[in-house]
């Protein structure tokens, strides 16, 4: 087997036994891409294909909006982890977003 047939071509993924395995998806893993799409959308990270940074403020608010559902939606039932995360990572992107419209 070659490198690069040992190597998965789906991001975060793994190959075993010749398949390629993607992580356990898990709550912190969803909010996580989440907030990373949103950094993205705000052209706080650049495409990494093309190193370029480009903004789109209508999705990244509709992400940031998706997240705040999530916040609501799961009250009461998250870990203080979960919550903590999800409540940091909010105010931060709010906080971008506000300052990527002035």
């Amino acid at each position: 087997m070659s490198k690069a047939d040992k190597n998965c071509k789906c991001a975060g993924g793994k190959m075993v036994n010749g398949k390629c395995v993607m992580p356990e998806v898990t709550f912190s893993a969803f909010v996580m891409s989440l907030n990373t799409s949103a950094l993205y959308l705000l052209g706080e990270i650049a495409d990494p294909e093309t190193g370029a940074r480009k903004q789109d403020l209508v999705l990244a608010k509709h992400t940031i909006d998706t997240l705040n559902v999530l916040k609501e939606k799961t009250k009461g039932n998250l870990t203080e982890e979960e919550e903590n995360m999800l409540g940091k990572f909010l105010y931060d992107l709010q906080m971008r977003y506000v300052k990527a419209k002035s």
